[in-house]
Parts: C-alpha cells; sequence; structure tokens
C-alpha cells in the first residue's frame, strides 16, 4: 500500500502557532529594552535628549501597530483558494483573464476545434484536490490545498503567502525591517556602554537583568534586520518582475517572462492601483474588480509573447 509522505507536512502547522508565539515573545522583549529600559529613562532626565527618546517613541508605536496589523492581515486572510469545480473556457485564453466555474460539466479530455479535430486542453488539473488549476497555483502539502499564485508557505504566520495576502506578508516584511533597525540603533549605545564597562571593570550601571534584556534584544533584532533586508531585496525584485518564489526557475528558462507587464503594472499586480493605500494592508474593492490579479484566478500577459508562442 503506497503511502502519502506529504500529508505528514501537515503536522508543520503546530511548528507555526509556536512560531506566532515567539513573534510576540520578540516584540515583548524589544518593547520592554526599547521603550522601558531605554526611551522611558530618557524622557524622565528631560532635555533634548528627552525630546528624542519622545519622537523614538511614537515611530516605535507607529512602527509597531502597522507591524501587528500586516502580520495578522497575513496570518488569518486567506491566500486564494480554487473555486470548487472551477473550469476554464476552452474557446478563450485562460490567462487575459476569462475564466468560470462550470459545475455541472467535467472537463473533458479533448476539446473539438474548428476544424473537426480535437485537441487536448492545456489546463492544470491537481490530482490530489481533484479540481482544475488555474494559472500560477500550486498545491501547498501543509495546507492540503491548491493556493492561488501560491508564492510560498510560511511557518511564520502560519498560512500560505499567495494571490490574496502577499502584499500583506511584503508590508509585514517592511514594517518589521523598519522596526527591528529602528531598535538596533536605539539600544546599540547601550550594547556599547556594556562592553566598555565589561573592559574597564567599572562597575554596572543597570541591573544584570535589564542588561542581560537589553543584549538579547540587541543581538535578536540586528539577527532579523540583517536577515530582513536579504528578504526584502529578493522579494522587491519578484514583485518588479511579477514572478513568485516558485516561478524563479521557471522563469529562467523563458526568453521573456509572460507575466512581466513592466515595472509599474507589476507593482500594481500586487499592490493594486490607489496609492493611498500601498503601504497600509487594505486592498480597495475597486482594485479586487478591476485588477484580475489580486482574485488570483487569471492573469493578464505580454501581448508580444503570446503572438512569439503562437507563430
Amino acid at each position: 500500500m503506497a503511502v502519502n509522505v506529504f500529508k505528514f507536512c501537515s503536522g508543520l502547522k503546530v511548528l507555526g502557532y509556536v512560531m506566532i508565539l515567539l513573534v510576540l515573545a520578540i516584540i515583548a522583549v524589544s518593547y520592554y529594552a526599547v521603550v522601558v529600559l531605554v526611551c522611558g529613562l530618557h524622557l524622565l532626565h528631560g532635555g533634548f535628549q528627552s525630546v528624542l527618546s519622545f519622537i523614538g517613541v511614537i515611530v516605535f508605536h507607529v512602527l509597531l501597530a502597522l507591524l501587528l496589523w500586516s502580520y495578522f492581515m497575513v496570518v488569518f486572510i486567506d491566500p486564494g483558494s480554487v473555486p470548487e469545480n472551477w473550469r476554464a473556457r476552452p474557446e478563450e485564453n485562460l490567462e487575459a483573464g476569462c475564466s468560470t466555474s462550470l459545475p455541472e460539466h467535467p472537463l473533458p479530455d479533448t476539446w473539438p476545434t474548428s476544424e473537426g479535430t480535437a485537441r487536448r486542453p492545456t489546463l492544470g488539473y491537481c490530482s490530489r484536490c481533484q479540481n482544475g488549476k488555474p494559472p500560477r497555483c500550486h498545491h501547498c502539502s501543509v495546507c492540503q490545498r491548491c493556493v492561488l499564485k501560491m508564492d510560498h508557505h510560511c511557518v511564520w504566520v502560519v498560512n500560505c503567502v499567495g494571490a490574496r495576502n502577499y502584499k500583506f506578508f511584503l508590508l509585514f516584511l517592511l514594517y518589521t525591517f523598519l522596526e527591528t533597525t529602528m531598535d538596533t540603533l536605539v539600544l546599540l549605545p547601550h550594547f556599547a556602554r556594556f562592553f566598555g564597562e565589561a573592559k574597564n571593570h567599572s562597575r554596572y550601571s543597570s541591573s544584570p537583568g535589564e542588561l542581560a534584556v537589553t543584549f538579547l534584544a540587541f543581538v535578536i533584532n540586528l539577527a532579523f534586520a540583517l536577515s530582513l533586508l536579504c528578504f526584502l531585496v529578493m522579494h522587491a525584485s519578484l514583485v518588479l518582475s511579477n514572478t513568485t518564489t516558485i516561478e524563479v526557475y521557471e522563469k529562467k528558462k523563458a526568453v521573456r517572462w509572460k507575466y512581466d507587464l513592466g515595472r509599474k503594472k507589476n507593482f500594481e499586480q500586487v499592490f493594486g492601483t490607489k496609492k493611498a493605500l500601498w503601504l497600509l494592508p487594505l486592498i480597495a474593492k475597486e482594485d479586487l474588480e478591476n485588477v484580475h490579479s489580486l482574485r488570483g484566478l487569471d492573469f493578464p500577459t505580454r501581448s508580444d509573447v503570446e503572438i512569439s508562442l503562437n507563430s
């Protein structure tokens, strides 16, 4: 009897819930170190340092609010599921935005053509979900379902990153990077003073517990800031070329990437056309209606690629 090893991947969901607790714990440690131990003390002393600390506390809370907002949007928003019995119209170009649901008619093995012959449809099909697969859709072995325009499964959010929550994921990366970078810069003087006092065998100005929290917060925030910078650069490149993480290898084999519509349109395929909402984890209703890629079922393609394929 054959055993499907992929079903054991669903156990990673348990790890995901642990990661959520870990994220909240890191935020708590950073909050205590930056707001209470560092900025809080400077606020009590008054003067110019107090003004800087007040501004720092405001920026910290704004970034934290945006970070948490984006994070929970990624966690709770469905990345996009394929409608039951989804089928594409055989007579039209699927990737030009023409798709529909035909629940009463099974997908045939061949389609009749105008010449009277038959051709096999070029539509995707998932044998595990027993359902059609729209373009750029992939089956997630952790979630045990197909995800629209799947980028990857992220254990940090216990969810897949796909067509309908990719923007929120990118904003989560951005605001986490800004927050951790700010925390690192705020804690850096105190981190340096810790080693200075240790080198000179001076009496520490803070308690051992406060030193431990400051040291831990600095190391964690520095590590996250550096790693997130790499992720931001990578995903910025993917967004501007209209590529997902899964599609990177496929794109390398193509002469022209068929989904690359130019940087501006590629950006709008993820963030929408409403500039006022670009930096907020929200998507305008008009964009959901007009930007088909945000729904994840169909995608516009380059006309020159279509011509070269048909010639």
